[in-house]
């Protein structure tokens, strides 16, 4: 039954006021019983001469009131028990079900207060004696039929309807069996004042009532476990049909539920043993959803930060970075599992890794200590862009999580990509299964992403370039969601910056705020042991070993890590370009461009670090040196793929593959990336044709003026 919402429960509405008639509107009496007044009621006589009116409490005025005309004065919603029809007065059954004999089923976590003498309930047989036949009315609550009350002698498990004759003061109940054809039946459920998550660890080895929503259900080799989160936190729920069989198997996630179960400690953890566990409906499920939701929304509030380090597009960014970090704060506190996909590069890594160090422990706060282990995933993509594989992946270990553990869909990260066109293939996919996905990205974006993602952060959007880095970017979100994180991650930007090759402003005042722990030269080798690292491990998180690069854990084994894998990584380099430098093609264009070219398939090493990518980039360094005060662009290319970089060039990647795929419409032409840094992909059998037509529009670009080299 609910409150009436118009009076509140009251019956009644106030509409005016009149003059009190006990004291004639003046709020005092001037005479009082000696024998019944107070010490109050003499002191304000002595002091005063009068005292207040009892009935108008000293106001002179008495609210004037009409029964409310929704509840009919009744002040709460009375509907039949049956059928729910809407009752005019305080009664169980409307006229028409009050024809028929109503039989009461108790629910399972119903005790003996719950039933009531006279009434007719549902049993079952659970055993025969000579004196009569024992009744289960509930889990808890068993009966006698005594012989002289029964006609035929039941079969054990046989269902019977009986009424209460007596409830005895030891507490035993005597049954009854009656014999109907033509009844109604109530649902009696058990009367207990709701209890919240948070407070539970207060009521060990009692029995309480949660409402709220079921997050996760994970069948165990014994009891089911049911994740219910209410508006405070979450709890998990225990129930047991038979060794791993599903109980309550018509509850799912994200069902509203009402559960009443005993409180107890499991490994020092929660845990409600469920007695009875029920779907909430209509009214009742959409109250605790608007609760939870509530309570989520303002839980989910990121922290306001000041950024480390002045930038007038992070600050026009602002709005979009909050929503960004709300976002993965509400999935947190929803439990629902986070998929972080990063690019596999030093700025991939920073930005990923930060949100990952931000995040895991709220999520440690929130769904206790193993949380972590089935609502957390990072995963690393070769390419600058959330590739179909990736996906794939991603899809895979989703829907498989969702069959066995019940878990929701989980909510998609993208970290370093996932701004270009190249993009939507994977991300109309995701949208099929629902995926939710976020972007932080610096690579040049595409607005074609933004009907499949809920919140994207990228500095061009606030008249930004690339060279605000995505580890940048993440590093402050990061700190919105979780502020503690920040002295573990400060020097993430940095990191980011040198080994994307910033040149913005901030990257400058990122190195600048931790030059007291690293240098610039520290900060190159962290940035290539990420790179050297990420090549192995592939499509490998890595975490520990990420960890110790990143200064995680402990700092000898930080730096002795980062030296070897520098060791390691500059012997490859060396030796991939003694093998390359010999074999570039250097050529002046009209332009004043010195275009410099290598086939990577023929002239490098394969399979090996450092991969086409890197390699290029290594012999474009070693190219600007040698052609210092001039405009450099310099081409890696294969079979079927060309990387491009460049120094004082006016180009723009994603503007001439779109070009391209004009005007050599067979070429199968895509690709992207930076302004200025990127990779275009094309069939092999039209290679010349495009790196011709590429070319030719690196001749057409603008120069800038070429900064003097800095000494070294």
């Amino acid at each position: 039954m609910n409150l009436c919402e118009r009076c509140r429960g009251k019956g009644y509405l106030v509409v005016g006021e009149k003059a009190c008639p006990n004291c004639g509107g003046s709020g005092k009496t001037g005479s009082i019983s000696l024998g019944d007044a107070t010490d109050n009621d003499m002191k304000e006589l002595i002091e005063m001469g009068s005292t207040k009116c009892s009935v108008c409490h000293g106001t002179g005025k008495i609210p004037v009131t009409e029964s409310c005309p929704d509840c009919g004065g009744l002040g709460r919603e009375y509907l039949c028990v049956v059928c729910r029809t809407k009752l005019s007065s305080k009664k169980e059954l409307c006229e028409r079900c009050a024809k028929k004999p109503l039989v009461h089923i108790l629910d399972p976590a119903c005790d003996v207060k719950d039933i009531v003498i006279g009434e007719i309930y549902q049993g079952k047989v659970n055993g025969l004696a000579n004196f009569g036949a024992f009744v289960d009315l509930s889990e808890s609550v068993r009966g006698l039929a005594h012989n002289k009350y029964l006609k035929s002698r039941p079969e054990v498990g046989e269902t019977i309807f009986v009424a209460v004759r007596n409830i005895l003061p030891n507490g035993n109940i005597e049954l009854e069996p009656v014999d109907i054809k033509d009844y109604n039946t109530v649902e009696v459920e058990k009367e207990l004042p709701t209890s919240k998550a948070s407070e539970l660890s207060k009521l060990v080895g009692k029995q309480i009532m949660l409402k709220g929503e079921v997050i996760q259900v994970k069948q165990t080799g014994g009891p089911t476990i049911f994740t219910v989160a209410d508006d405070s936190g979450l709890v998990f729920c225990a129930a047991f049909e038979r060794a791993g069989v599903r109980a309550y198997a018509d509850i799912d996630s994200e069902m509203m539920v009402r559960v009443i179960g005993e409180v107890s400690l499991r490994n020092n953890q929660v845990q409600v043993e469920i007695k009875s566990m029920k779907r909430l409906w209509g009214k009742d499920a959409s109250a605790v959803k608007d609760q939870i939701e509530q309570a989520i929304d303002r839980r989910a509030e990121p922290f306001a930060t000041e950024f480390l380090v002045k930038s007038e597009v992070m600050t026009k960014l602002i709005p979009a970075m909050k929503q960004v970090a709300k976002e993965i704060r509400r999935a947190v506190f929803k439990s629902q599992p986070i998929v972080v996909r990063h690019h596999a590069d030093a700025d991939g890594i920073t930005a990923a890794v930060a949100i990952e160090t931000a995040i895991l422990p709220l999520i440690k706060e929130v769904g206790g200590p193993d949380a972590e282990y089935y609502n957390y995933r990072r995963a690393p993509s070769k390419a600058p862009f959330y590739e179909l594989e990736d996906v794939t992946k991603d899809l895979t270990y989703a829907l498989e999580d969702q069959t066995r553990h019940g878990q929701k869909m989980p909510l998609i990260v993208l970290m370093d990509n996932g701004s270009t066109e190249e993009d939507v293939p994977a991300m109309r996919q995701a949208q099929v299964y629902g995926l939710e996905m976020l972007v932080v990205d610096h690579h040049h974006p595409h607005k074609i992403v933004d009907q499949f993602l809920i919140a994207h952060v990228n500095p061009a959007h606030q008249g930004g370039d690339f060279g605000l880095t995505t580890g940048m970017l993440a590093t402050e979100i990061a700190r919105m969601i979780y502020p503690q994180v920040e002295s573990k991650i400060k020097h993430f930007p940095a990191v980011s910056a040198v080994g994307d090759r910033s040149e913005a402003p901030e990257a400058a005042e990122y190195i600048k705020l931790v030059e007291d722990k690293y240098g610039r030269e520290d900060l190159k080798k962290v940035a290539l042991a990420l790179d050297y690292e990420a090549f192995w491990l592939r499509f490998n998180e890595g975490r520990g070993l990420i960890n110790d690069i990143l200064c995680l854990g402990r700092l000898d084994r930080h730096r002795m890590i980062v030296d070897l894998l520098c060791e390691q990584a500059n012997a490859a380099i060396d030796e991939q370009l003694r093998a390359s430098m010999g074999n570039v093609k250097s050529t002046k264009l009209p332009n004043g461009i010195i275009m410099n070219v290598l086939d990577v398939e023929n002239f490098a090493h394969k399979f090996t670090f450092p991969p086409p990518g890197k390699t290029s980039g290594e012999v474009h360094d070693r190219l600007c040196k040698k052609f210092a005060g001039k405009p450099v662009v310099t081409i890696g290319y294969g079979p079927d793929f060309a990387v491009l970089r460049s120094r004082a060039v006016r180009m723009n990647i994603p503007q001439m593959v779109k070009e391209l795929m004009e005007e050599i419409p067979n070429g199968g032409v895509s690709g992207g990336g930076h302004l200025v840094v990127g990779s275009i992909k094309f069939v092999g059998g039209m290679r010349k044709d495009v790196l011709a037509k590429l070319a030719e529009k690196i001749a057409a670009c603008g120069v800038d003026a070429v900064p003097a080299p800095k000494s070294e």
